[in-house]
């Protein structure tokens, strides 16, 4: 029995050292990798001197650029003797001299100054047809489209189905159904004149004139031909240059209507008369037609249509054939009616009135 326990006793013990050796074992490795990660915190194993982390720099110190007179240690990348993280702050580049320097930024500023090579899109010349009619007033984008499909659009004489096609608004002649398109940025105005105001867009001695109707624009605007101080009735304003000198050119022939209140009794051949001409202080004056509008008593009211448009003339005409004017009012310049519009009212004319204008003189 003696022997069996001695051999249970020391089979215990054997057990019992194999697992202390065990335990041993455990807490040895768990110190190596203590030491390890230490070494990696510290900043190397071995006892070597790493490179501080960032949080553990003094920055005042002439080593990490502090202080006047500090210069920069030019550290190296793994100087440190232990398995650490080494290296410090990077070599600057040697600074140039400042006539290479400046050799250097003209070059740079030559090569931005150069102009870019053009691009597909910027080679394409002009506007999209349909985008330059929306601008112009025409319609929407898609309606202008339709009106292109429809081929009621013309560039330059020819009917244009194709779109995206690209015009230029400068200089090439757009037409919808026949009439021109003011496709640039010119104004275009009818303005019923009372009595009393003078036919300029600037009077001297400040009395009522156009300017004050159109004051609050910032384009310039100028009449197209004149109006007595005491004419009422349709004046057109513009900043259209060349439409508002050929508006007023006898060359185009371009008709003015009047209405005339005078007192009768009239002859019969009273309009032949004003037709065949009368003779003024500065040559003769024709009507285009004359019409007897409404007659009451001895009150009559007629309407001659004439082309020219010297100072007076309508009031010359008929105080020569022996009936002086009571009330003047013009009732339509070419093919722009007054129609209802009211006393010191302005309007902008519309695309298609724009239109037929352009088009009575040849624009």
């Amino acid at each position: 029995m003696r022997s069996g326990n001695s051999r249970n006793s020391s089979g215990g013990g054997a057990r019992k050292g194999g697992q202390g050796g065990g335990y041993g074992q455990g807490s040895g490795q768990g110190g190596a990798r203590g030491g390890q990660q230490g070494a990696r915190r510290g900043g190397g194993s071995g006892g070597g001197k790493g490179t501080p982390r960032p949080e553990q720099r003094r920055y005042d110190r002439p080593e990490f650029g502090g202080g006047p007179d500090a210069q920069p240690q030019p550290w190296k990348r793994g100087s440190g003797s232990g398995s650490g993280q080494g290296g410090g702050p990077r070599k600057t580049a040697p600074s140039r001299p400042r006539e290479l320097q400046a050799r250097v930024e003209d070059a740079v500023r030559a090569r931005h100054d150069r102009p870019s090579k053009p691009t597909a899109q910027s080679e394409l010349e002009g506007e999209r047809l349909q985008k330059v009619l929306a601008r112009a007033g025409m319609g929407s984008r898609r309606a202008c489209e339709e009106l292109i499909e429809q081929g009621r659009v013309m560039v330059n004489g020819e009917v244009v189905r194709e779109q995206g096609k690209r015009v230029d608004a400068a200089h090439d002649k757009i037409e919808v159904d026949g009439l021109t398109v003011a496709t640039q940025s010119y104004l275009f105005f009818a303005l019923n004149k009372p009595a009393g105001v003078v036919a300029t867009m600037e009077d001297p001695d400040g009395r009522q004139c156009l300017g004050d109707y159109v004051n609050n624009r910032e384009t310039r605007l100028f009449h197209v031909g004149r109006l007595d101080t005491e004419t009422e009735g349709i004046i057109l304003l513009t900043n259209h240059g060349e439409l508002a000198h050929r508006l007023t050119h006898p060359k185009y022939g371009v008709q003015k209507t009047y209405l005339a209140a005078i007192q009768g009794p009239i002859p019969r051949d009273l309009g032949k008369q004003l037709k065949n001409g009368i003779e003024l202080e500065d040559g003769w004056a024709r009507a285009d037609d004359f019409k007897v509008i409404q007659n009451v008593g001895k009150n009559y009211l007629v309407e001659v249509t004439l082309h020219e448009g010297r100072k007076h003339i309508v009031r010359r005409m008929l105080s020569e054939a022996g009936f002086p004017v009571e009330k003047l009012v013009r009732t339509q310049f070419g093919p722009i009616a007054l129609g209802d519009q009211k006393s010191g009212w302005l309007r902008r004319l519309t695309n298609p009135e724009v239109g037929q204008l352009m088009k009575s003189v040849g624009l």
